[in-house]
């Protein structure tokens, strides 16, 4: 360090002035009435000062410095930040220490410190707004990630299909938050063609995360008909089928296996069924993208876990909401009831039911079974068996021979419709499907049989169609109109799923929910509880009936 960095103060500096240029400067002693000062370049990085406030401070004080030497010095003293793509996390490498002040703007992004580099790793979902932070302070940037580097679309598109008002809405919401946020409608609404005008929006590259295969073919059938896009700017990822194309439609499995690959390539990310994205491994999806745009689809974004909280950091807030009653009312879904039919256990049935709670009452006595559950969870024995004993009590009054004689009542009353049955167990499908001689589809139902399930439920003008936990999630069968709920969870979720299955609109059509329950038993909340949660509350405003 030369003379040129030399400061020279002659008049008597308060203690807080003292103070202040120590921060910047070493102290060198007095010549006269001169205190001497030189620049320490390394302190000056470490306050993370800017070079305009540094030369306003000397002057305030009457300091004696060539401030063009100064200038100089802090060019070449640049402070540089060089970013590189490294096992799905942004390698960050400074040249220069870290102030506090710069550190806390850090914290923001939840880096993690790499031990002996003087570097972070960032999640790439963060890599945009980071860029601009360091950017904002006056840090170069040498961006080696290859991020974003071809963001656009190598076409102009444009819909086929007029979007509804609400739609538009939608669309128009989501661009005003920056193209951030999830859109929660109804099943039936047409979320995927909003997500198709948001590609038309940004003209961008788009990465589209779906639950199946199935959900891969439906939404590259919507792509084909509802845009321009150039279908061989399409590609498929998942299984055997592994292409990034400008649009590529990935399975959530192989989205999170394969993020290190797909990351750089998209600036949109499109996330379906957005309310599984909260689980651990998905979250790497979403974790692992830079992509700044985002848009999440679901008919309920909420979950009993809490976890829906985690969406909104990941992808951003709810943006835009439409309950079913109100697209019914509006005449976009068919108009619907839900109609709660009770039966009683049978004498046998009942007899081992009240046995099995005299049982958990002498475990656990009047505990709550949130309670229940995290003494199970600390391994605590009473409580693994009363939770056992809930399972057992659960399967004989959702498997009641009651309901299942219910079923055939109802099928009977709605023949020549097209009915789905909702069983959740496959033991209870199977048997209901052969009581009513209806088509059967479980997760032991092989590809090959699942389509030609579907296929032959969509081509007949009437039928039966029993299926478990898979009907849930993109079963698309438009002219269903009746449902029968046999068992199920507690969850709002699935249950406004398990409806959207029927609301398709159709000429004059009334969609009609059964919901078959044990008298007397748990399900009598279960079935309170899904249907008085949040998002979907407002599915009660709809027409009710109890029998």
């Amino acid at each position: 360090m030369g003379p040129s960095l030399e400061v020279r103060v002659c008049r008597w500096l308060s203690e807080e002035e003292f103070g202040e240029i120590l921060k910047y400067a070493d102290y060198v002693g007095r010549i006269g009435r001169c205190s001497i000062f030189k620049l320490n370049p390394a302190r000056i990085a470490r306050e993370d000062v800017d070079v305009e406030d540094l030369v306003a401070f000397l002057t305030d004080i009457e300091a004696e410095f060539d401030e063009d030497r100064l200038r100089s010095l802090l060019r070449r003293e640049e402070r540089v930040a060089e970013l590189t793509y490294r096992s799905n996390y942004v390698y960050v490498k400074f040249n220069f220490f870290l102030g506090d002040e710069l550190r806390d703007s850090l914290s923001e992004f939840k880096p993690r410190y790499v031990r002996g580099e003087s570097a972070f790793l960032v999640h790439p979902m963060h890599y945009a707004s980071f860029v601009e932070m360091l950017r904002r302070r006056g840090i170069a940037v040498v961006d080696r990630t290859g991020f974003l580097s071809r963001a656009k679309l190598d076409a102009s598109v444009e819909l086929k299909i007029s979007l509804r008002d609400y739609q538009r809405e939608a669309l128009e919401r989501w661009v005003k938050n920056g193209c951030r946020g999830i859109v929660a409608l109804p099943t039936g609404s047409g979320k995927t063609l909003i997500a198709i005008a948001a590609i038309a929006e940004t003209g961008e590259r788009a990465l589209i995360v779906v639950i199946t295969k199935d959900h891969v073919r439906q939404w590259y059938d919507e792509i084909a008909k509802s845009s321009t896009i150039p279908l061989e700017l399409v590609g498929f990822y998942y299984s055997e089928q592994k292409r990034v194309a400008p649009i590529t439609i990935a399975t959530y499995q192989s989205a999170f296996r394969y993020i290190g690959r797909l990351a750089p390539h998209f600036s949109l990310l499109i996330i379906d069924e957005v309310h599984h994205l909260p689980a651990d491994k998905f979250k790497r999806i979403a974790l692992g993208s830079p992509a700044p745009k985002r848009l999440g689809l679901s008919a309920t974004p909420y979950r009993e876990d809490g976890r829906h909280a985690e969406l909104f950091p990941l992808m951003g807030g709810v943006v835009y909401y439409r309950s079913p009653a109100e697209l019914a009312e509006a005449g976009f879904l068919a108009r619907y009831e839900i109609v709660t039919v009770k039966v009683g256990l049978k004498p046998d049935e009942k007899k081992k039911y009240l046995e099995l709670k005299k049982k958990f009452k002498n475990l656990v006595g009047e505990a709550k079974f949130d309670d229940i559950l995290e003494a199970a969870r600390r391994g605590d024995e009473k409580a693994v068996e009363a939770l056992k004993l809930v399972t057992e009590m659960r399967k004989i009054f959702q498997m009641s021979r009651s309901k299942v004689e219910k079923v055939r009542e109802v099928v009977e009353k709605e023949r020549g419709s097209k009915i789905i049955v909702f069983a959740h167990y496959v033991e209870l499908a199977k048997e209901i499907a052969r009581e009513v001689g209806g088509l059967l589809l479980t997760g032991e139902t092989e590809t090959s049989k699942r389509e030609e399930v579907l296929r032959t439920f969509r081509e007949s003008k009437e039928g039966i169609l029993v299926v478990t936990t898979v009907g849930d999630e993109g079963l698309d069968i438009p002219d269903a109109s009746v449902g029968i709920l046999v068992a199920g969870t507690s969850s709002p979720r699935q249950f406004a799923q398990r409806l959207g299955r029927l609301l398709r609109p159709g000429p004059g059509k009334v969609a009609k929910l059964y919901e078959v329950i044990t008298r007397g038993t748990a399900e009598e909340l279960h079935s309170k509880r899904r249907r008085d949660f949040s998002v979907v509350s407002e599915l009660e405003t709809g027409s009710e009936k109890s029998s």
